[in-house]
């Protein structure tokens, strides 16, 4: 038996969030705002933008490979074939697309 971890799944269209937060933060601002799926679930691991302030990264976060279209990140980018960017995201970081 397999455990769902986390609310989106391989394949879910997700946005990323535009939040300021300050100090220490993990999702590039190139991504942020801009439409993507989730490629991979890798599971839950650690609040990295917990641990970068001395705190205990509580309560794991679960963590996805989010895949976007060039053009969507880069506007007017013409793309070579099918370029695809892939980051990885914390799932606080992402709402339905």
């Amino acid at each position: 038996m397999s455990l769902a971890v986390g609310k989106y799944k391989a394949g879910d269209r997700v946005r990323v969030r535009t939040d300021d937060r300050p100090g220490h933060v993990r999702t590039p601002y190139y991504v942020r705002g801009k439409n993507g799926w989730v490629e991979r679930v890798y599971g839950e691991f650690l609040n990295p933008e917990s641990l970068g302030h001395g705190g205990d990264g509580l309560p794991q976060r679960p963590l996805y490979l989010v895949g976007f279209h060039q053009n969507e990140v880069w506007g007017e980018y013409r793309p070579l074939g099918r370029d695809k960017l892939f980051v990885d995201i914390f799932e606080h970081w992402l709402d339905p697309a």
